[in-house]
């Protein structure tokens, strides 16, 4: 959507009056630092420097041993009705986002998720925020977008992810995360949804970006934009998130954490974890499809095997997709 179009969308829904918009929309922003000190002040100034949205930064320090919270205290004196901030312990970034969730004000109109070391484009929020304008439809919705992948210096690498070719939708979200935390950006009815039931056990949750693709794809609609609306930095902390690597070497570091266990079980443990507190509100069609995928998942290698080739659900890469249902008969999915 071209710069002009985004403003006649806007203006048309928050009102318009000598070259000024009235209301502008609300964006609260949810962001959660851990010894992000080198790159914070970059990353919020391009926060404030929104155009035509109002924003709030709400922040949670999850036990920096650094001089974040330091640097994180100068800002919000120098933006006392912008910044809040809430210098807290470790607990890693899973329960920190989802503290931030109980935390957010449901008096915004659209909510944000930031990462601490990436540069935001001007006109990031009121891109998405035109584009889930466009259908609305008092349901849950979520926007993400591309990003523009570059080093720590800011240098351009390349675009990720460059295309997602199939729908996004509970049969892709069950199994695959598509949409980039830090690109996220939700209205109010779908931070109800994921307010109104936080997971009872956080360990079973792959990680909160992809809890929320899961729920809004379940019970509403998500928006790509193909358009990257961040600068992502790359750099040797940066350990979530896309990568710059080559093929060879992204398959040989899947096969190694596979190996190690640590991709062991965990989008069954979601699963599980989904249908217990959603279950009930679900589509007659998903609630059967969903516990067949679970079911399935238990049973032995011949009836997996069955199972595996009139499944459902779907990952965006036909690799991937070879990837799902070789793990999935094998039973450690």
């Amino acid at each position: 959507m071209k710069k002009q179009e985004i403003f006649h969308t806007i203006q048309s829904l928050f009102g318009y009056k000598e070259g000024i918009i009235l209301n502008r929309p609300s964006v609260q922003i949810l962001l959660s630092t851990y010894n992000g000190a080198v790159y914070l002040e970059e990353q919020i100034e391009s926060l404030l420097n929104q155009k035509d949205v109002d924003i709030q930064i709400l922040i949670r320090d999850d036990g920096s041993t650094d001089s974040t919270v330091l640097k994180l205290n100068a800002l919000k004196q120098q933006y006392p009705h912008q910044i809040i901030l809430f210098p807290e312990s470790n607990k890693g970034v899973i329960e920190s986002f989802f503290n931030l969730i109980q935390r957010s004000s449901e008096t915004f109109d659209y909510y944000a998720f930031c990462d601490q070391d990436d540069v935001w484009m001007p006109n990031k929020l009121v891109q998405a925020v035109s584009l889930l304008i466009e259908k609305e439809e008092g349901r849950p919705l979520m926007y993400c977008s591309a990003t523009q992948m570059v080093s720590h210096r800011l240098e351009p690498l390349k675009v990720w992810p460059a295309d997602i070719p199939k729908p996004l939708s509970f049969y892709n979200a069950l199994i695959e995360n598509v949409c980039v935390g830090c690109t996220m950006v939700i209205n109010k009815e779908a931070l109800q949804l994921v307010k109104k039931r936080i997971p009872t056990s956080l360990k079973n949750v792959i990680m909160h970006d992809w809890w929320i693709y899961l729920v809004v794809s379940s019970f509403g609609e998500v928006v790509f934009d193909p358009k990257p609306s961040i600068l992502y930095r790359q750099h040797q902390n940066n350990v979530l998130g896309g990568s710059t690597d080559g093929w060879i070497s992204k398959w040989r570091k899947r096969l190694k954490r596979f190996a190690q266990g640590k991709n062991r079980y965990i989008l069954s443990k979601q699963a599980q974890e989904f249908i217990q507190l959603y279950g009930q509100d679900m589509s007659a069609q998903m609630y059967k499809d969903m516990n067949q995928f679970l079911d399935s998942h238990q049973k032995g290698v011949f009836s997996r095997i069955k199972y595996i080739w009139q499944s459902p659900f779907y990952r965006q890469s036909r690799m991937d997709n070879w990837i799902y249902k070789l793990v999935f008969i094998l039973g450690k999915l």
